[in-house]
């Protein structure tokens, strides 16, 4: 995904937040792995270390 279409998803999946915790768990999980992904953050659960750190 281009920068730009990871900025849309993240737009249409804000506009779809209710404001109950529990039932916009799910989005915002979504949310947050878009904007991991956008910023190239390596998610916690990964096992594999990124190409970039020569490990």
């Amino acid at each position: 995904m281009t920068h730009q279409e990871l900025e849309n998803e993240i737009k249409t999946l804000e506009g779809q937040l209710t404001g109950d915790m529990f039932q916009d768990m799910d989005i915002r999980d979504k949310i947050h792995n878009l904007k991991m992904t956008r910023d190239g953050i390596k998610p916690a659960n990964q096992v594999i270390e990124c190409v970039g750190c020569g490990s």
